[in-house]
């Protein structure tokens, strides 16, 4: 669908005008022109940024209501609020999910069939519901919004099994225009947000991963009680609204009350709270009632809270990925902010712990059986039939359809049903086949709790480290972080360079690797890759197979035929 081109003069007008933005940022007109010529837009920028502002305007300006997929309710209702708190007293926003009223349901499906509701949010696994569906079809969608389009990629970080059906949801709705917006995208995810969503040649825009204004740090310990002790100094010590991320809800509320003791105003936040006490954590935070959170990664996805003065993480997160959305909540104002983790190699077990699991290989021959056997019967089976034939949970249920569909052992039809592949392997070699795809995504989180290893160990620049995960090269060290501070990123560097391969050496000792930043490799034993970091005498390459891997160059020349471009 192509539509007129809105002069940029409009659409600056339209966003005053409506919103009150007196300026744009960078990236947001020229995603939202495109939105407005009808093409897709795959939208990366750091947290902060403005990519909510990319669908608010362009579906404003686009006749027809939008709908955006928002993985959590808290997310869903942050959004509502921005934008009842932006817009204008004709612009409504509706939401369609499981925590709200049924009255209230109901009326926004009305609000969205009269034409009133512009925005309608829903959470993916709503898409599951073929009613749902066929009443967005019947509103005749104009724009679909994705929100964390890194939820759709297996190779991202925090892979959720409901978004892998949004490709699907598209085709019945006439495949309308798709904005696919996040923070933490890598090459390889952005590739496979576009194959899954089905985006059409879209246009990306990515402005960048870095956030100058935060300062990083990690402080090491050995102990656990001298770890504790420094969490609590540091953060009475603090000025400011701030964060404390746990790994643990015990921990989120211990943390917040030893605080409250020592006179900060602190509040725990976990998904085990009432939805009650979370909005008030939450809401009080917001108003700066409430100074300090202490929270699981459950707190914080989506929040406006632009004068945040520092993000200090008591335990190490799962994976560079969600690091950096964390910290990202940071000095959104563009002011300075404190970014710290306090580092135990030990904690490390506990995010390889929840790396460790797989797929459920009672579940996947169920599902494979009983989908083989409607195939055989009757051509196709509903994926909700399929759900109360086997008394699966939605999740379960989820789980494994995506994981044979990966296995190519079950294919989705354009009206969402289930069919066996063409061939009817046998079903323990459809179980087998889906099994590998679930060990493929632990190896995969796991070499991603080695990569937050290799941050906070790091002597080098920890930006560079940081940028260079996600595939942007940063030149020099940053001159703003612990390591670059106390000289031993200059040291790091220099010894690096005397360890790189001489052969390996181009003009005036610079490196000459035939390995490129985001070029494509083969390994000879872990396949096909991306380099996603290169350094002095070292690359990391994120393998499909292993994850993410780093690479001596001195390996690499004295084995040439060990890793290849393609």
């Amino acid at each position: 669908m192509r539509r007129r081109l809105f002069p940029a003069a409009t659409v600056r007008r339209t966003a005053r005008d409506r919103f009150g933005w007196r300026t744009l940022r960078p990236g947001q007109l020229e995603a939202i022109r495109a939105l407005l010529k009808g093409d897709d837009v795959l939208v990366v920028m750091p947290t902060g940024a403005g990519k909510s502002a990319v669908y608010q305007l362009g579906g404003l300006l686009i006749e027809g209501p939008t709908v955006v997929v928002s993985p959590l309710i808290a997310l869903q209702r942050d959004q509502l609020a921005s934008l009842t708190k932006r817009g204008d007293q004709h612009l409504q926003a509706v939401a369609v999910n499981s925590a709200q009223r049924a009255a209230t349901t109901t009326q926004a499906w009305e609000s969205l069939s009269t034409g009133d509701a512009e925005f309608v949010f829903l959470a993916p696994e709503q898409l599951a519901n073929d009613d749902v569906v066929d009443r967005l079809a019947t509103a005749g969608v104009s724009l679909f919004v994705v929100d964390e389009a890194h939820c759709v990629s297996a190779w991202g970080h925090d892979f959720r099994p409901d978004y892998l059906r949004i490709g699907d949801v598209l085709e019945r709705l006439g495949s309308p225009p798709v904005v696919a917006l996040t923070a933490t995208a890598a090459p390889p995810v952005r590739a496979e947000i576009v194959e899954r969503l089905r985006m059409r040649a879209p246009r990306q825009i990515i402005t960048g991963f870095d956030r100058p204004n935060l300062h990083l740090a990690v402080e090491r310990f050995t102990e656990d009680h001298r770890k504790e002790a420094a969490l609590l100094d540091k953060v009475a010590e603090l000025t400011g609204a701030g964060l404390v991320y746990t790994a643990t809800r015990k921990d989120s509320e211990r943390y917040a009350a030893e605080l409250a003791e020592r006179g900060r105003s602190a509040r725990a936040y976990h998904a085990g709270l009432k939805a009650a006490e979370r909005d008030e954590v939450h809401e009080a935070f917001l108003s700066g009632d409430v100074e300090v959170v202490v929270a699981t990664s459950a707190f914080g996805m989506g929040i406006d809270k632009p004068d945040v003065r520092f993000v200090v993480h008591a335990d190490v997160s799962e994976s560079l990925d969600s690091y950096y959305q964390e910290i990202g909540r940071a000095g959104r104002d563009g002011d300075p902010a404190e970014v710290l983790l306090l580092y135990r190699s030990e904690d490390l077990g506990l995010r390889n712990f929840y790396a460790s699991g797989g797929a459920d290989p009672d579940t996947l021959t169920s599902v494979a059986a009983a989908v083989r056997a409607h195939t055989h019967l009757e051509g196709a089976v509903e994926p909700s039939a399929l759900k109360e034939e086997l008394g699966l949970s939605h999740t379960r249920l989820t789980n494994a359809v995506n994981l044979l569909e990966q296995a190519d052992v079950l294919e989705v039809d354009a009206d969402g049903r289930l069919h066996y592949a063409e061939g009817d392997p046998k079903i323990g070699d459809a179980v087998g086949a889906a099994t590998e795809v679930a060990e493929s995504h632990v190896r995969m989180d796991r070499s991603r709790v080695e990569m937050m290893r290799g941050y906070a160990e790091t002597t080098g620049c920890r930006r560079q480290f940081l940028l260079g995960y996600f595939g942007e090269s940063l030149p020099q060290p940053c001159g703003r972080c612990d390591t670059c501070e106390s000289g031993s990123a200059s040291a790091a560097r220099a010894e690096a360079r005397e360890r790189r391969p001489a052969a390996r050496r181009g003009r005036r000792g610079a490196p000459a690797t035939p390995f490129p930043l985001n070029a494509a490799v083969a390994h000879r034993e872990w396949g096909p890759g991306i380099v996603m970091r290169v350094e002095d005498d070292r690359i990391t390459v994120l393998f499909e197979s292993v994850g993410y891997k780093t690479l001596a160059l001195a390996a690499l020349h004295d084995d040439d035929g060990l890793l290849a471009p393609v």
